[in-house]
């Protein structure tokens, strides 16, 4: 069985948690959750994400699918933490699909994975996008390689429907 994970912290964007979280299922991946802090933590509408596994032991040859959701607070907290930005370039550099949206490209940005790609991303990481010296791109949902980038929950069909096209499931 193919192997997502979803990491979040904070005050991450429901909806761009739990649809994922459930969309992956339904295509038949096993999700595991990691979080910033390697505890529960709450979303912005009061969903919660309950880690399923620790940062520490995350390895890029045990997954398939690295996912970041967006919501202001959680990428902002997710990029200062070195074992997420490792484990980003880790899955990276393995060729594993990366999705993210919103203002999850934040973390591509720490992780420097994004120089050269296209992308998109919530229009307020538009300049950090640009600036990180990605290739700014105003789509649904944009793929670049191994890289699905999205700008906002109301995509979130088109979004899934790039993610699983890229790891050969849709």
């Amino acid at each position: 069985m193919r192997r997502a994970v979803i990491i979040t912290g904070p005050g991450f964007e429901d909806s761009e948690f739990v649809y994922p979280f459930y969309r992956l299922q339904e295509a038949g991946l096993s999700v595991d959750v990691a979080t910033s802090n390697d505890g529960p933590v709450t979303g912005k509408h009061g969903g919660t994400a309950t880690p399923t596994v620790k940062l520490r032991d995350l390895k890029a040859t045990d997954f398939d699918l690295l996912l970041i959701p967006g919501g202001h607070e959680a990428p902002d907290r997710m990029r200062q933490v070195p074992e997420i930005l490792n484990f980003t370039k880790a899955m990276h550099a393995a060729g594993k699909t990366i999705a993210s949206i919103c203002h999850g490209p934040w973390v591509l940005i720490s992780a420097g994975i994004l120089r050269g790609k296209r992308a998109t991303c919530y229009k307020g990481c538009k300049d950090d996008l640009v600036n990180a010296g990605a290739i700014y791109v105003e789509e649904a949902a944009v793929i670049d390689g191994n890289i699905v980038t999205s700008p906002h929950y109301n995509d979130n069909a088109a979004f899934m429907k790039a993610t699983l096209k890229v790891l050969g499931q849709g």
